[in-house]
């Protein structure tokens, strides 16, 4: 059973932002202290990546371990109240989320992820320098 009101939930829900979410900016303060210069959230590319490295060609989504699924997260947990709708919802926020990373590579891109987690790790400069730097 929900403990606040469906009025209530609907007024948290709706405070839940989709861009410059608090791990997002996390992870653009490491990036711009590496010396990595990036674009935000560019329309034209599939999925909008939260930042996009243009001549080392990497999208870079920030996803929030509860909105898209990470695996073995303790923030991934489903809802006890409306579970199915729960399922469903998560469900084609994963699909989604495959389709835009399947998009990308076959534009030539390179999808990269960083969860909500990793953000706030003490690694997450190398962790940045090895996906964004080393790896191109």
């Amino acid at each position: 059973m929900d403990t606040v009101t469906k009025e209530q939930r609907s007024v948290i829900m709706s405070r839940i932002r989709g861009k410059n979410t608090k791990p997002e900016m996390m992870v653009r303060r490491v990036a711009h202290s590496l010396g990595l210069r990036f674009r935000l959230h560019r329309k034209d590319l599939p999925g909008s990546p939260d930042l996009v490295f243009v001549r080392r060609r990497k999208a870079m989504f920030v996803h929030g371990c509860f909105w898209h699924r990470h695996s073995e997260c303790r923030k991934a947990y489903t809802p006890k109240s409306n579970a199915a709708f729960w399922q469903q919802k998560f469900a084609r926020n994963v699909e989604r989320d495959v389709a835009a990373q399947a998009k990308l590579l076959a534009a030539g891109w390179d999808p990269v992820i960083v969860w909500e987690c990793e953000a706030s790790a003490a690694d997450l400069p190398d962790r940045l320098r090895h996906l964004v730097v080393d790896a191109a």
